[in-house]
């Protein structure tokens, strides 16, 4: 029983993160499919690029919120099932977060393609460990206000993240997910950070060189 509760929670993880939140709301304001738009990122600071303000703070919390739910919901089964012991439930949100980060960047409804998985870090984090969340946070929100580069915060925020949770004294389980999902960010940003050294790395309201023509 203990086996069919664990492959239902990944299971479940994985479809609350592949949910193509940035897609099917630039679908509905727009038309455009947002994997042809700006960098192809389906998260958010594409989404503002292309749509605008409102639209790119709905999918940042949206995709929060689904990481959110993807370790509350092992802590809540966990409360009420006798076949997850205590001592295990920090290893299944670990396992949960990282395959919500997964279904996130590799939705199984874009045939695997997806965002960089930063919001849906967040929301994770904030379940874990609000303190490393706020840590993190500060750290992308310093970062962007000197640089006005986006990416440049996620990519410090992923460093600190691992950092932030070792200083706290998090979990071991926590501790991990924070160094995995710290460098599954970093090698979903590789592309930005090869631009950023480039110097070509856009700022906050303007759009990649690499754009396609918007359509009329």
């Amino acid at each position: 029983m203990t086996g069919l509760i664990i492959v239902g929670l990944a299971i479940a993880a994985y479809l609350l993160g592949s949910f193509p939140t940035g897609y099917l709301l630039t679908k509905l304001l727009t038309g455009l499919d947002i994997r042809e738009q700006g960098s192809g990122s389906t998260g958010a600071t594409n989404v503002l690029r292309t749509v605008g303000k409102g639209a790119a703070a709905a999918v940042l919390l949206i995709d929060a919120l689904k990481g959110s739910l993807a370790v509350l919901l092992v802590y809540g089964v966990g409360q009420i099932s006798p076949y997850l012991a205590p001592t295990l439930q920090p290893w299944l949100a670990t396992a949960a977060g990282l395959i919500a980060l997964i279904g996130h960047s590799r939705s199984v409804w874009l045939r695997f393609q997806g965002g960089k998985s930063v919001a849906t870090s967040i929301g994770i984090l904030f379940v874990m460990s609000p303190l490393v969340a706020l840590g993190t946070l500060g750290i992308f929100g310093m970062t962007l206000a000197v640089s006005r580069i986006v990416s440049l915060g996620s990519v410090m925020g992923a460093i600190a993240v691992g950092i932030w949770m070792v200083v706290l004294g998090q979990p071991l389980p926590y501790i991990l997910f924070g160094l995995m999902a710290g460098l599954y960010v970093l090698i979903r940003h590789r592309a930005n950070i090869q631009r950023i050294l480039a110097g070509t790395e856009p700022v906050i309201g303007q759009k990649l060189q690499t754009d396609p023509p918007t359509q009329p």
